[in-house]
């Protein structure tokens, strides 16, 4: 129904208010002009009072006017601005000339508030593009720097970010230290303590020392420029609820005109009506069965959730989807990546009793250094992480499938798993510990010599800190959880109790997933799945509600509905909640708005009701929906 209108600043350079857009000033020069027509009316002055009725009419009426003429022209479907503009002009043709101004004025109150409402939910997102860097401080070999456009950003390129300044690209911190505002991309208000080696996010501020930084993604790359994308085809679709509402407007319309046709003409001979009661309670039949409110009870409420989402690092990328969010009855999580970090971790480090801790993990850490192998990076953040340092002199080969072999000091090592150490003299090493570790959903590495076993490394892939609450805050939503995971039962088994998930399925393939989702929304009813990896975007696709963590593949990120922007799972109930308000809200707003109409119409029957009270009814009835749907902006 409402258009939106750009507020310019007005003469001197002052923003006037932003509830003061060019419909409103029509609307209030139109309300002037009816309490001066009404004056001349009251002082004999009928010639004078008509022209200024007509051009309260025109200026008032002329935005709604020509937006609806332009809808029905292009959609071939006659809408509810038609409806008004009817009443008005009927109201004036048969003498009623202040009713019908009145009508045109509150009409065009109505319009104006809803097209600043309209405004308001979507600027809260649309702003997002205001915080969008447009240039960057290129930092040169030599230590000088070239303002270019984040466009011509490789990675690997580095450049230098002073304080104040809003960080132009996702990348690491090479030198220098900070506090930085994320408050753009993750909703949280107090600023973060980043130092070298710590992710930097484009859009986000960097409020202290001076950063420099090394470009780890292009610019249509960035975690921004993600939300940007999202929330742009968020706007564009609708939920089922508003598709249904357009499709019922027009056919609706259709039927209000018709009945009108028959009120202007059948209380006359069935009850006695005089003609000019008959045609005033059809042109207040016009009014009060205009479904303005029912129009206006889904849409502002929509934006407003998708904002508040928004805000808090939670796009959904639709109307349909967010409303769908509340119907879940349960959850699938992919392990790694989504409960876990992802990233192994060295959770035991056992030497041989008689050796030196640090000499050997220093030779162990040294020797994984050449390999990029997830375990191996494991345990070289380790070693640094116990100040181990590292050994000179070591030659490293990679044997395929199997593990290292290093050559030190004239000495043979082999690094690996069991079946390439020694299975026997690994499952005895300190005192069985590889069986006890193994329990534990851990992966065990050995270093051996020329004779035995000197030391392992277990490695788990840890629980995301907030996985094991955020799985609680689920159950007590009533949601089932289950967790879905291409690992060993072990592994698996370890990872689901320490999460706290209802069920686990181990060994699962990309065809399984889907076929355990299938056999959940069988047996529970509508199931999310939540992933990160291209293995997981058939479970995403298949799911009622499929949700991807925000720095998924490229597949994930697509195939889902729901993006967590900042991998936090604690936003799922947060989403869950905001779903369920969204959908109440909207309940609330089609009742209310319902019974309105209804209510207005029997009034109208009765003869109980005049146009100016039935205007007020009904346009103060779509105020009401508007602000109701816009208090979602604030929702927590």
């Amino acid at each position: 129904m409402a258009t939106i209108q750009e507020k310019p600043a007005a003469p001197g350079g002052h923003s006037r208010p932003a509830w003061l857009n060019g419909e409103m000033i029509a609307a209030l020069l139109s309300g002037v002009f009816i309490i001066i027509a009404w004056g001349l009316g009251k002082y004999g002055l009928p010639a004078g009072s008509a022209v200024l009725y007509i051009l309260a009419f025109l200026i008032g009426g002329f935005a709604k006017a020509k937006e609806g003429i332009t809808e029905t022209i292009e959609d071939r479907q006659l809408n509810v601005e038609i409806l008004m503009i009817l009443a008005a002009v009927g109201s004036a043709s048969i003498g009623y000339w202040t009713e019908g101004a009145v009508l045109i004025f509150i009409f065009a109150v109505s319009g104006a508030l809803e097209s600043y409402s309209m405004e308001k939910s979507r600027k809260e997102i649309s702003s997002l593009m205001d915080l969008k860097p447009e240039e960057a401080a290129k930092l040169h070999a030599d230590g000088t720097t070239i303002v270019v456009g984040v466009g011509e950003l490789k990675v690997g390129d580095r450049v230098l970010i002073r304080p104040g300044e809003r960080i132009p690209v996702d990348g690491k911190i090479l030198t220098g230290a900070s506090s930085v505002d994320e408050s753009a991309i993750s909703g949280e208000s107090l600023p973060l303590e980043k130092a070298p080696g710590d992710e930097l996010f484009a859009g986000t501020v960097n409020m202290s020392g001076a950063l420099t930084a090394e470009v780890s993604k292009p610019s249509t790359d960035t975690l921004f420029q993600k939300i940007i994308e999202l929330v742009e085809t968020a706007q564009s679709e609708k939920s089922p609820s508003q598709q249904f509402i357009e499709r019922f407007e027009g056919t609706y319309v259709k039927a209000v005109l018709a009945f009108v046709a028959v009120m202007m003409f059948l209380p006359h001979w069935v009850f006695g009506w005089d003609w000019t009661t008959t045609l005033y309670r059809a042109m207040v039949l016009l009014v009060v069965a205009s479904p303005c409110a029912l129009v206006a009870s889904i849409m502002p409420a929509t934006l407003s959730a998708i904002s508040n989402g928004a805000k808090k690092g939670v796009l959904f990328k639709g109307g349909s989807h967010l409303e769908n969010v509340s119907s879940m009855k349960v959850i699938a999580f992919d392990k790694t990546g989504t409960l876990t970090t992802g990233k192994p971790v060295v959770t035991d480090f056992i030497v041989k009793e008689g050796l030196d801790r640090r000499e050997t993990l220093a030779l162990l850490g040294s020797i994984e250094s050449l390999s990029a192998h997830p375990l191996a990076l494991a345990i070289r953040s380790f070693a640094v992480d116990q100040n181990a340092g590292s050994v000179d002199g070591v030659e490293i080969r990679d044997i395929p499938g199997s593990g290292l072999e290093a050559d030190w000091h004239g000495r043979t090592f082999k690094v690996g798993k069991p079946g390439f150490v020694g299975k026997e003299q690994a499952a005895a090493f300190a005192d069985n510990a590889l069986d006890r570790l193994s329990e534990e959903g851990k992966t065990v590495i050995f270093l051996r010599d020329e004779q035995e076993i000197i030391a392992l490394a277990a490695m788990k892939d840890t629980l995301r800190p907030e996985a094991a609450e955020a799985v609680r805050s689920i159950r007590a939503l009533g949601i089932r959880t289950v967790m879905l995971t291409g690992d060993n039962e072990q592994t698996a088994r370890t990872i689901a109790r320490e999460a706290g998930v209802d069920e686990y399925t181990a060994e699962c393939l990309p065809e399984t997933k889907v076929a355990r989702l299938k056999e959940l929304q069988e047996r529970f009813g509508p199931a999310g799945m939540i992933g990160d990896g291209i293995n997981d975007a058939p479970a995403l696709a298949t799911a009622s509600t499929g949700i991807a963590m925000g720095d998924g593949t490229g597949v994930a990120l697509e195939t889902a509905e729901v993006v967590l922007m900042k991998n936090d799972l604690m936003r799922i109930p947060y989403a869950y909640r905001l779903s369920g308000r969204m959908n109440r809200i909207v309940r609330q707003n089609i009742i209310f708005s319902v019974s309105v109409i209804a209510l207005l119409i029997l009034s109208n029957f009765l003869q109980a009701i005049s146009l100016p009270l039935g205007v007020i009814g009904h346009e103060g009835s779509t105020i009401l929906v508007i602000l109701n749907g816009l208090r979602l902006l604030k929702s927590n």
